[in-house]
């Protein structure tokens, strides 16, 4: 595996040199950077962010006064803080947002971001609703804006290497890709309360049904249909994502998911998924439950001549034989969080307008798929894709 290594090391180092040539050569060092969202995840893209080159955040837009509070302070006091995201687009400084609010704000605040001429690297699931795949591809490919979206495997290097792998024909003919993820929220531990008086819930809200307050539903939006899609769109979005990249599709013919809520009676999403989905001459599997995290997450492609297993840490590839599979024939590490590669990717393009790793299709893509999943969970279990007219 070490040529690889040495070919992608090789690699990198000659883009990083472009790279910082083409800043050395522009107007401004630093990205004026706008944060949209600043809560959690946000946190761990500017993390990548301060790794990724020369920026400056200009300004933050939260609902949560602690969570402005806390860019500002990460931005030396220079960031200007803001409730209303519009305020964050009006300001003439700012080259590129960065999204990470729930999902049900997504496409709307990316358009919004576009039309004010901002470049935007936007979290995935990338939309909250089938229907609003059309209208952000729309928004991207009407504007002369750069788009990157938030599915870091596609600049992850060991990812990109068993991706060549699998293009080139290393496992003969694939028929089956297993996905999973186990996670346990059950196990996370006491986290600081919210103070509703700090708080903009309505705005939170935005476009979803009024409703009270809720602490469970403002920590853990991704489990409220109104806000979010489970696992489907929060986790299997990630690994769908690569089997579309690697498999060269877009788009499920069918769909079975079984899911239940066990554990987590309060989710309107399940907590325990079994799914199936067929794709042209393949099928993809998911399974996962948010009270068990032994064994994390990761993908199996299983072909006649070979199994690529692979996830976050390392990809391992194992030869069909008469003896059966005794060990990898071969192996590789990730010696990097994707999301900074992702992030320096975004950079760049910002610098260069070449289209980025994870452009609009891809990540609406993604998102169908987990959206198509949770169709059929919502109407008897199956479904079928594009939906066949019922005249």
């Amino acid at each position: 595996m070490t040529p690889i290594l040495d070919r992608r090391s090789f690699l990198i180092a000659g883009s990083l040199t472009a790279l910082a040539s083409s800043r050395a050569m522009g107007a401004n060092d630093k990205l004026g950077i706008g944060v949209i969202g600043a809560g959690g995840r946000m946190n761990s893209l500017l993390d990548a962010a301060d790794k990724a080159g020369p920026h400056q955040i200009v300004a933050v837009s939260d609902v949560y006064g602690p969570h402005r509070d806390a860019v500002k302070e990460r931005s030396e006091g220079l960031a200007t803080t803001h409730v209303d995201y519009h305020e964050v687009l009006d300001d003439k400084t700012i080259d590129a947002v960065i999204i990470a609010s729930p999902d049900h704000w997504h496409v709307r605040m990316a358009s919004d971001a576009l039309a004010a001429g901002k470049d935007v690297y936007l979290e995935k699931p990338v939309t909250h609703t089938l229907e609003e795949g059309a209208t952000l591809t729309h928004a991207v490919r009407s504007s002369k804006q750069i788009l990157q979206c938030g599915m870091q495997q596609r600049s992850w290097t060991h990812f990109r290497d068993a991706v060549d792998l699998i293009q080139g024909g290393s496992l003969g003919r694939i028929t089956q890709v297993r996905t999973y993820w186990w996670q346990n929220y059950g196990r996370s531990g006491p986290s600081r309360p919210i103070d509703p008086q700090a708080l903009d819930w309505k705005l939170w809200l935005g476009g979803a049904p009024d409703q009270p307050f809720s602490e469970e539903k403002y920590k853990r939006w991704r489990w409220f249909w109104n806000f979010g899609g489970g696992a489907m769109t929060d986790l299997f979005t990630h690994w769908i994502d690569v089997v579309h990249w690697a498999m060269k599709v877009d788009a499920p013919h069918n769909a079975l998911m079984l899911g239940d809520k066990y554990v987590f009676e309060q989710w309107d999403c399940p907590d325990t998924i079994q799914a199936a989905f067929r794709y042209p001459g393949f099928d993809v599997v998911y399974e996962g439950m948010m009270s068990s995290s032994i064994d994390d997450g990761g993908l199996e492609f299983r072909g006649t001549e070979a199994t690529l297993k692979l996830d976050r840490s390392s990809f391992s590839l194992w030869r069909e034989n008469t003896q059966g599979a005794q060990n990898p024939v071969l192996a590789e590490k990730s010696f990097r969080d994707g999301t900074i590669t992702h992030m320096e990717n975004f950079f760049e393009c910002m610098r260069t307008r070449k289209e980025p790793n994870a452009p609009v299709e891809a990540g609406v893509a993604a998102a169908r798929a987990g959206h198509i999943g949770n169709h059929a969970y919502l109407h008897g279990g199956q479904t079928t894709w594009p939906p066949k007219n019922s005249a």
